[in-house]
């Protein structure tokens, strides 16, 4: 690139990073995500420094934080601008932050640091005179800011005065920052709402903690459960706020909430560390964060680095890999499962969520096509769901272009031809064919399964293969297999094929359970299928059971209830169960396992917060090894809630509805109480 490219680049780059800036900071509604949005930021930087570091002009986004106040508010100016902070992207970036700040601090000085998690907020200055709160602002452009003091007001947890020393006015004015947002079950709830009332949703948290801000009815910002997270004060000296953790102890008793994953550092290192840690643990938090801040401690320190133009030299935020980006819809087409449904799914092109590369991600239904309005050719902001599963957030309007192509389910089923069916009040469409190849497929491959029968060595692509040979076309066929079936498949040799019969046949006695959820009943999951193995005596008393039979189980409700006794109504069913027996297959009842001796049998949990002894999947684990079921929403046959740190709204709702909340030290009791 010669000089002439360069400066044309750095003019597009402003303009484009100016208009982002707009949509993200004024409007709420950004158009790409925040790693796309970081690149922009660092291909601008290495222009300018390359290029024009000496002309850059000072209204560069690089020299600049934020965006101009909207005008819809009255604006103030912060005592101190409110800057942003550099980003580290890599454990590389971390230490070369390291080396910069010993390098000015000079070699006789080493600087300790503190560590918070990076909240996906909204930053406020929240300001007091003689000790009382006077306003609160956004960060605006790091210089003035939208005065939201009435929203901020219904923020509970924000005091209305500071408890000053006794004997000691304080200063006049003390600025206090923080990071207001939305926890996620708050915010699943707020889009919840959002999508009854016909209303758009919000991408995610930070955007629906930024609309319940700026909203000019401060009875609406009321009725949502906006939180804070307090991380410095401005303006006060001496005792109290000498170092950046003495602050935050300082701001701790004035009653603002501070972070309790704060820690202190005495290292790089041990910076990196917690980094790490906080990355594996960010999912089991119930608030969103997308990096971590890394602080020096002294405050004498912070003021000898001091700041370039837009960031403090002493801090840097240390991003974790994107759970969003933006893509573009090349197709959608349609599959079909195991129980008829037909499931449209978006082929993207493809791009890295959270460091795994996504190129498509189901859209449920066509109800839920129709309401996020998702088209082929579409520009879309897309996540990984739990960090795990990929998902269509939204559509970025903004970039139609009027030749995307509306999407329609097929009257006609993709696999077998069949017509397709839609019952009253359902929002699937489905194949009802029972002989449908595709749903032949998926149910073989979900009886083979770890969870199901757990045949080893018959996988996904074995299950194709005997398929596409003819050699099986129901579970029970499995069971007929010989040597000389399997040995001439791709990949399976006389040994594999001898491992692999071995295998039917060893899974001939599986657990009840086991076989139940192998079944593919509908509704039907593997803590169901326990629940109802504990109570029935065998596969056939479990389909001879009455509607209210069922509902008189405990977690069993109508749905699941129906379901069952449709499948069991249905001749083929019966005839595929017959024919499983018939092969020898003798499911076992477990009379020694959890559900008949364990201490804990019967007893429902449902846990929240972040519990310092244990993660979840390992209270989880506990918990079910004593015979009791752990679940993931309240409801009236919970028994107990565990609460750990920052437990969010379901406190609220077990408070209400009476239901027994259990502290840590609690659980930890009951389970030494009740060892397996």
């Amino acid at each position: 690139m010669d000089r002439r490219a360069a400066l044309d680049r750095i003019e597009e780059l402003k303009k484009l990073i100016e208009h982002h800036n707009r949509r993200y900071y004024q409007l709420d509604d950004p158009e790409i995500s925040d790693a796309e949005y970081d690149g922009l930021m660092a291909e601008l930087e290495n222009l300018e420094n390359r290029w024009a570091e000496d002309s850059a002009a000072v209204d560069s986004p690089t020299r600049r934080v934020g965006a101009e106040p909207l005008p819809t508010f009255d604006t103030h100016p912060h005592l101190t601008p409110m800057l942003s902070l550099s980003n580290a992207l890599t454990e590389q970036d971390i230490r070369e932050f390291n080396r910069r700040v010993t390098s000015l601090l000079g070699p006789d000085e080493e600087p300790a640091f503190v560590v918070e998690p990076k909240l996906d907020g909204v930053a406020v200055n929240l300001i007091y005179e003689n000790g009382s709160f006077l306003r609160g602002l956004t960060r605006g452009d790091g210089y003035r800011g939208e005065d939201i003091s009435r929203n901020v007001r219904t923020i509970s947890s924000v005091p209305s005065s500071i408890p000053l020393r006794r004997g000691s006015s304080g200063p006049e004015f003390i600025e206090v920052r923080g990071e207001v947002f939305l926890d996620i079950e708050s915010f699943r709830n707020l889009n919840r709402q959002q999508a009854e009332a016909g209303k758009p949703l919000f991408a995610n948290p930070r955007n629906a903690a930024a609309g319940s801000l700026r909203q000019l009815d401060p009875r609406v910002s009321a009725r949502r459960p906006l939180a804070i997270y307090c991380y410095s004060a401005v303006g006060a000296e001496g005792p109290g706020f000498e170092s950046q953790w003495s602050i935050l102890q300082t701001l701790g008793t004035w009653g603002f909430p501070v972070n309790p994953l704060v820690r202190q550092a005495a290292t790089i290192d041990e910076c990196i560390a917690w980094y790490r840690e906080l990355e594996e643990r960010r999912r089991e938090l119930p608030y969103e964060t997308d990096g971590m801040v890394i602080k020096v401690d002294s405050r004498a320190q912070q003021q000898r680095l001091g700041a370039v133009s837009r960031s403090p030299r002493w801090a840097t935020a240390c991003k974790f890999a994107p759970v969003q980006a933006t893509t573009v819809i090349e197709s959608i087409n349609v599959q079909v499962g195991r129980t008829g449904v037909l499931t449209p799914v978006a082929q993207m092109k493809p791009v890295s969520v959270g460091g795994v590369t996504i190129s498509h991600a189901t859209l449920h239904n066509q109800a839920e096509i129709e309401r996020k309005d998702i088209r082929v050719g579409d520009t879309v902001i897309i996540q990984r769901a739990g960090d795990v599963i990929p998902q269509v957030v939204k559509v970025v309007l903004s970039r139609r272009t009027g030749t995307e192509i509306p999407f329609v389910m097929p009257a006609a089923c993709p696999s077998c031809g069949s017509r397709i069916h839609q019952s009253e009040g359902e929002a699937a469409h489905r194949c009802l064919n029972m002989e449908c190849p595709a749903q032949v497929r998926e149910r073989l491959i979900h009886f083979v399964s770890r969870k199901g029968m757990d045949i080893d060595g018959l996988g996904e692509k074995l299950v194709h293969q005997l398929l596409d040979r003819d050699l099986v076309r129901a579970p029970a066929d499995l069971y007929s297999l010989k040597r000389n079936d399997l040995a001439g498949l791709e990949r399976m040799g006389e040994k594999s094929a001898d491992n692999v019969v071995a295998a039917i046949e060893a899974s001939k006695n599986p657990p009840l359970g086991k076989f139940i959820y192998a079944l593919g009943i509908r509704h039907v999951g593997e803590d169901t299928a326990k629940i109802l193995a504990d109570r029935a005596g065998g596969v056939w008393e479990l389909g001879h059971m009455t509607l209210e039979e069922l509902t008189d189980i405990k977690g069993i409700g109508s749905i699941v209830a129906e379901s069952l006794v449709g499948f069991f109504s249905e001749e083929a069913n019966r005839t595929g169960v017959e024919r499983l027996l018939a092969a020898g297959v003798s499911p076992r009842k477990e009379d020694t396992g959890p559900a008949a001796t364990a201490p804990l049998v019967g007893m429902t949990f449902v846990l929240t917060g972040t519990l310092d002894r244990y993660s979840r999947s390992e209270a989880k684990r506990l918990l079910e090894d004593r015979g009791a079921s752990v679940s993931l929403s309240l409801s009236k046959t919970t028994d107990y809630l565990v609460v750990g740190k920052e437990p969010g709204s379901k406190l609220r709702k077990a408070q209400a509805m009476g239901t027994t909340i259990l502290s840590e030290q609690d659980l930890l009791d009951l389970l030494n109480r009740n060892k397996p």
